[in-house]
């Protein structure tokens, strides 16, 4: 299989290639040149398979060219094995046909266990191959960066550069990335918000002279494809769960970046029945705007409870647009262009073919709250912002109550304290055994400014060969 860039004047490259790159060189996301597509019959014979074994009949056919499958299903078993629930990624009923995909089961209790778990395995196998050093820059607007400092901490070719805003991330989102500690490990806090960190990112990947040709950089961010690949497999679980492919489903998705989402539109472009994703966002809503009414305009960033989705430039949005666009990379690239400078839109009848499969909200933080202490007085089970933030816009957007409404669980509650108190309950959260010390382990990070070049002297001074 062969990768493309959404700007459309980057090299086809293959899986290997793709894992380390990134960003592409012509500044666009890398997406399949071609998806796999599984006939219903296919995705029946796959009920009654665990986790791992589902996700290596959906994951294989991006990686068959690079990895041998007894490799590939061992790093499958390994990636997995590590989550506190059996099933991996467990459902919960809320209400009649409305369901909770718990998706905070793995170590740093956020959804981006699935992918980055398994992103540092693969990282290992191509680097160790390959005899490579590479240097992890990512971003993070609270669960990514825990994430994939434990995914990739013990990557003997890696060393790892995560960015947060400063004081803008939640105490036990901190304490999760500044707390591990090894010599690869370098946590940075920037004296601005997430788009700045993640600005500063994609500049680093576009030129990355600042190294002096050593080594290079590797994503973890969801612009690296691997990150979306890994999040499809939940979508064939929730439907197998529940009676499908013989049934469609609907899914309402917590999204910031775009990248969870992404991957059900992926899932049902490769067999999955899916009749509906609503798109749930914050007060930070410039893609509910969007998909609500055609315009994409960015506004100033707020900070909110939910502070995962505190993100204004959706990455990838891009890839989207791309299929929107007929895959035609000139013309994504000159919408991009215009977007920087003030809204734009785009034809209305390719609006309208994504308003087919796409809904979307906003909810800001007195719903979300709100939502928080209904779920639990209902059904004693405690929502974190984020999800409730699905929970609610999947009420307000759901087309067919006879089509089981999934709510991706994207955190674990005893994350977002603050949100709780906020609502009004009582209740206290408690963090899972494995992390009851968490405030008395020693924190390191460094707080920098909000500057492109200080953020790069330090990564050039502190990589492991600098």
């Amino acid at each position: 299989m062969r990768y493309i860039s959404t700007r459309g004047d980057a090299p086809a490259l293959g899986f290997e290639d793709v894992l380390l790159t990134g960003l592409a060189t012509d500044g666009g996301l890398y997406v399949p040149e071609s998806l796999p597509h599984f006939s219903v019959e296919e995705i029946r014979s796959w009920r009654g398979l665990s986790y791992a074994e589902l996700a290596y009949k959906v994951m294989y056919p991006f990686v068959e060219d690079a990895i041998p499958a007894d490799e590939f299903r061992k790093m499958l078993d390994e990636t997995y094995g590590v989550f506190t629930h059996k099933s991996v990624a467990p459902l919960v009923q809320l209400d009649t046909n409305e369901w909770v995909m718990e998706l905070f089961r793995g170590p740093t209790l956020a959804f981006k266990d699935f992918a980055l778990q398994l992103l540092g395995r693969l990282l290992d196998y191509v680097l160790e191959k390959r005899n490579q050093h590479v240097v992890i820059m990512g971003a993070t607007s609270g669960d990514t960066g825990s994430a994939a400092i434990e995914g990739c901490r013990r990557c003997k070719h890696v060393d790892i550069f995560i960015l947060h805003p400063y004081q803008r991330v939640s105490e036990v989102q901190r304490r999760q990335m500044t707390t591990v500690q090894g010599d690869n490990i370098h946590n940075i806090a920037v004296k601005g918000n997430f788009d700045d960190c993640q600005r500063m990112v994609k500049e680093s990947f576009g030129n990355q002279s600042f190294l002096g040709g050593k080594t290079q950089l590797a994503a973890v961010n969801s612009i690296n494809w691997a990150r979306i690949m890994a999040q499809i497999v939940y979508y064939f679980q929730a439907s197998l769960s529940l009676g499908g492919p013989d049934r469609s489903m609907a899914f309402s998705v917590p999204t910031g970046n775009f990248g969870d989402i992404f991957a059900g539109y992926l899932a049902k472009k490769m067999g999955l029945p899916i009749s509906q994703l609503v798109i749930a966002t914050n007060r930070n809503d410039i893609l509910h705007r969007f998909m609500s009414g055609n315009k994409y305009e960015q506004h100033q960033l707020e900070q909110t409870l939910s502070p995962s989705m505190d993100i204004m430039v959706s990455s990838n949005f891009e890839r989207l647009l791309f299929d929107l666009h007929g895959r035609d990379g000139a013309a994504v690239k000159e919408l991009l262009e215009n977007a920087s400078k003030g809204p734009v839109s785009i034809e209305d009848y390719r609006w309208k073919h994504a308003r087919k499969l796409f809904d979307s909200d906003a909810v800001d933080d007195k719903a979300t709250c709100d939502t928080i202490r209904e779920i639990f007085e209902q059904n004693e089970y405690l929502l974190d912002p984020h999800t409730a933030i699905g929970v609610r816009a999947a009420r307000n957007c759901r087309r067919d109550n006879a089509v089981p409404m999934i709510t991706l669980g994207t955190a674990h509650p005893a994350k977002f304290p603050d949100a709780i108190i906020e609502s009004g309950l009582t209740v206290k959260p408690e963090l899972p055994a494995h992390m009851a010390d968490l405030f008395e382990r020693e924190e390191r990070y460094t707080v920098l400014e909000n500057n492109l070049t200080e953020v790069q002297g330090f990564l050039a001074k502190h990589w492991k060969n600098a």
